[in-house]
C-alpha cells in the first residue's frame, strides 16, 4: 500500500506494471543465481578438502565463472529495465505537470512565484525519479536475496542464523527514527532551494532594475545569506546520513564478529576433528547433530559478507524514499490545485459553436471584486458588433480588470459578460479565447525570432501573413532593417527590442489571428504620438467589422473611437463620443485640455 503522498504515482507504476514485471523476474534471477554462489564455494571447500585435482579445480572455477557472468547479465538487464522505466515516468510526469500547470488560472501565477515552480518541475522531480528507479530496484534486491539468503543459512545453522540477525530490531528502530528526521530535513532543504531559485529567476528577469539602481552587491549578498542558510541545511541532512550508514554498518560488524565468534568455537571445539578422524577410518564422513563442515561454515560467512551492501544500500534506499516522498508532496501540492476558470462538463459536452462570433459585447449590471476589494459597481455598457470602444480613466480605476473579464482571464459573476447574447459561460474557453485577440498592458514576448513570436497564436501563418501582421503593427520596417530580419532573436522577454518595437510586435501578434473581438490595454504607451498615428491609421483597416476595445491615456488615441467610456472608482461615470464628452466638462474634458496644453508647450 503505497503512503498517502505517493498515490499520486500509482496510475504511472500502473501504466508500466509490465515492464516492472519483466524487472522484477530479473530482479528474482539476478539474485536467484547470486545466491548460489556460496553454495558452489560451499561444495569447492568441502570437495577439494578430501582431495585436490586438476579437475575440480577446473570445474568449480567454471562453476564460479559461469554464476558470476549470469549474474552480470540479470544485473544489466535488471538496471536497464528498472531505471529506463523510471525515466519513462519521469518523461510522463513532467509533461503531465506542464500541461497541469498551462490549465492554471493567471491568479495561481500571481501567488506563487516562478522560482518554486522551477524548483518543483527539476529538483523535486529527480528525486521523485530517483525513488521510482534505484530505490525500488535496490529494494527489491536487498528483500529477495534477503530472504533467499536467510533460508540457505538457516538450513545450515539456524543458531548462527539467530546470532547473525540479532542486531535486526535495532536497525528496523534506526531506520525509523533516521528515516523520520531525513524527510523533515530535506523538506526543509527543498523550500530552501526554491527560495534560492525564486530569488535568482527575480534577479537576471529584473537585470536592467538591479543595475538601474546600483543594486548588483545588495542583491549578491542577499543571494549568498540564502545559499548559506541552504548549505547549512544540506549540511545537517549529510551529517545525518553520515551517521545512519555508520551505524547500519556496525550492526551487520557486530553480526558478523559474532557469527565467526560462535562458528569459531566450534570448530576449536573438535567437531570438524571428528568427522575427519572418521573419515580417515571408514573413508565416509560422519554427520553429527548441528555439526557443520568447512564448506557450511565459510558458505555461511560468504553469505554474511554478501549482506553487507543490501544493507548499506538500505541506508541510501531510505535516504532516496523519504527525498522522494517529501518531493512528490510539494508535486502534488501542484497537481492537486484546481484551475479557477475552466468549462463546466456540459459545456465540454456540447463542444464549440460551429460558426464565428458576431462580437457583440454586454456589461449587465457588473460587479466585481479582487481579493475581497470591490473593483467594479454596476457596469452597464453594450459594445455592438463591429464597433469601437475607448476607455479611459485614472490608474486604479479598474479599466484593465474590465477587459480581462471578456477572454475569462479573471471569472464574472454569471450572466454578467455576454458575447452576441449569450453569457460567455456557455462558450468553451477554447473557442472563445481564439475569438479574441488580446494584447496585455504588460508586453511579453517569448525568447525566440521575431516571426515565431508574431505567429505565436496562428503557428500555420505564412511569412506573407506575418508581413501583413507586422505592417498592420507598424514594425514592419523596424523588422526589415535587422539584419536578420524576421529571423532575429528578441531575447527573453524580449529585451533586445525597445518598449515601443515590444508593443508593436504584441500588436501584430493579435492581428495575425483575425479575431473578432481586439482588445488593446494602453498598448500604445510606449510609442511616440507620431508612431502612434501611423499604427492607428493601420488598425482602422484591421478595426473593420471587428469590435475592437482599447484603453488609453491619450485622448489622441481615443477620439475616433465610436465611443468612450470614462471609468473612475470602478463605475461608469460618462459615456458618449468624443464631441459629446467635450460638452459635459468632466473628467474626460478636463483630461482633454490637459493633453492639449501639453502639445502646445511641448511646441513651443
Amino acid at each position: 500500500m503505497l503512503p498517502k503522498s505517493l498515490r499520486p504515482l500509482f496510475p504511472y507504476l500502473k501504466k508500466y506494471r509490465l515492464s516492472f514485471a519483466v524487472g522484477m523476474i530479473c530482479v528474482l534471477c539476478n539474485n536467484g543465481v547470486w545466491i548460489l554462489f556460496p553454495q558452489v564455494i560451499r561444495r569447492a571447500v568441502d570437495d577439494l578438502h578430501v582431495g585436490v585435482t586438476r579437475h575440480k579445480l577446473w570445474i568449480y572455477a567454471l562453476l564460479l565463472l559461469a554464476v558470476a557472468a549470469i549474474k552480470g547479465i540479470f544485473q544489466f538487464l535488471t538496471r536497464w529495465i528498472m531505471i529506463g522505466i523510471s525515466r519513462e515516468i519521469e518523461f510522463d510526469m513532467r509533461n503531465d505537470l506542464f500541461q497541469h500547470l498551462e490549465r492554471l488560472s493567471y491568479s495561481y501565477y500571481q501567488r506563487i512565484r516562478t522560482g518554486d515552480i522551477m524548483a518543483r518541475a527539476t529538483n523535486d522531480l529527480n528525486a521523485v525519479r530517483m525513488l521510482l528507479g534505484p530505490a525500488i530496484m535496490y529494494s527489491a534486491n536487498t528483500i529477495v536475496f534477503t530472504i533467499g539468503a536467510l533460508a540457505f543459512m538457516l538450513s545450515i545453522s539456524p543458531r548462527l542464523t539467530f546470532y547473525a540477525f540479532l542486531p535486526l530490531p535495532v536497525i528496523s528502530i534506526v531506520v525509523q527514527y533516521f528515516g523520520r528526521r531525513i524527510h523533515e530535513r530535506f523538506e526543509r532543504i527543498q523550500a530552501m532551494f526554491s527560495e534560492i531559485s525564486a530569488r535568482a529567476q527575480e534577479n537576471f528577469s529584473g537585470a536592467r532594475v538591479v543595475r538601474a539602481y546600483v543594486q548588483e552587491e545588495a542583491e549578491i549578498a542577499a543571494f549568498e545569506t540564502s545559499n548559506k542558510e541552504y548549505i547549512a541545511r544540506s549540511l545537517k541532512l549529510v551529517r545525518l546520513m553520515g551517521m545512519l550508514w555508520p551505524t547500519l554498518e556496525t550492526m551487520l560488524g557486530f553480526a558478523i564478529v559474532l557469527v565467526l565468534w560462535v562458528g569459531g568455537r566450534e570448530v576449536v571445539n573438535g567437531q570438524l576433528t571428528v568427522q575427519l578422524l572418521s573419515y580417515l577410518r571408514t573413508k565416509t564422513t560422519i554427520s553429527l547433530p548441528g555439526a557443520m563442515s568447512i564448506g557450511d561454515f565459510v558458505a555461511f560467512n560468504t553469505y554474511m559478507v554478501q549482506l553487507t551492501w543490501p544493507i548499506i544500500a538500505l541506508g541510501w534506499v531510505i535516504n532516496i524514499f523519504q527525498r522522494g516522498t517529501a518531493s512528490m508532496a510539494r508535486i502534488n501540492e501542484i497537481l492537486t490545485e484546481k484551475p479557477e476558470i475552466e468549462d463546466t462538463p456540459a459545456i465540454k459536452a456540447a463542444g464549440a459553436p460551429t460558426t464565428h462570433l458576431r462580437g457583440d459585447i454586454e456589461f449587465r449590471g457588473l460587479n466585481f471584486a479582487y481579493n475581497g476589494t470591490p473593483v467594479l459597481h454596476d457596469v452597464n455598457l453594450y459594445v455592438p458588433a463591429g464597433s469601437s470602444l475607448a476607455i479611459v480613466g485614472p490608474t486604479g480605476s479598474g479599466k484593465t480588470t474590465l477587459v480581462s473579464l471578456i477572454p475569462r482571464i479573471y471569472e464574472a459573476a454569471p450572466g454578467t459578460v455576454l458575447i452576441d447574447g449569450r453569457p460567455i459561460r456557455e462558450y468553451p474557453l477554447e473557442f472563445l479565447r481564439h475569438q479574441i485577440g488580446f494584447v496585455p498592458q504588460e508586453t511579453f514576448l517569448f525568447s525566440e525570432t521575431v516571426r515565431e513570436n508574431i505567429a505565436f497564436g496562428n503557428v500555420d501563418a505564412s511569412d506573407e501573413q506575418v508581413r501583413s501582421a507586422a505592417q498592420a503593427a507598424s514594425i514592419a520596417a523596424d523588422i526589415e532593417s535587422f539584419p536578420e530580419q524576421y529571423q532575429t532573436l528578441v531575447g527573453e522577454r524580449g529585451i533586445t527590442l525597445s518598449g515601443g518595437q515590444k508593443q508593436r510586435t504584441a500588436i501584430a501578434r493579435a492581428i495575425i489571428r483575425d479575431p473578432r473581438i481586439l482588445v488593446l490595454d494602453d498598448a500604445l504607451s510606449s510609442v511616440d504620438t507620431h508612431t502612434e498615428d501611423k499604427i492607428l491609421n493601420h488598425l482602422r483597416e484591421v478595426m473593420r467589422d471587428r469590435t475592437t476595445i482599447f484603453i488609453s491615456h491619450r485622448v489622441s488615441t481615443v477620439r475616433n473611437a465610436d465611443m468612450i467610456a470614462v471609468l473612475h472608482g470602478g463605475r461608469i461615470v460618462e459615456l458618449g463620443t468624443h464631441d459629446q464628452l467635450l460638452t459635459l466638462n468632466g473628467y474626460y474634458s478636463d483630461l482633454y485640455n490637459k493633453q492639449l496644453l501639453e502639445e502646445e508647450l511641448a511646441e513651443v
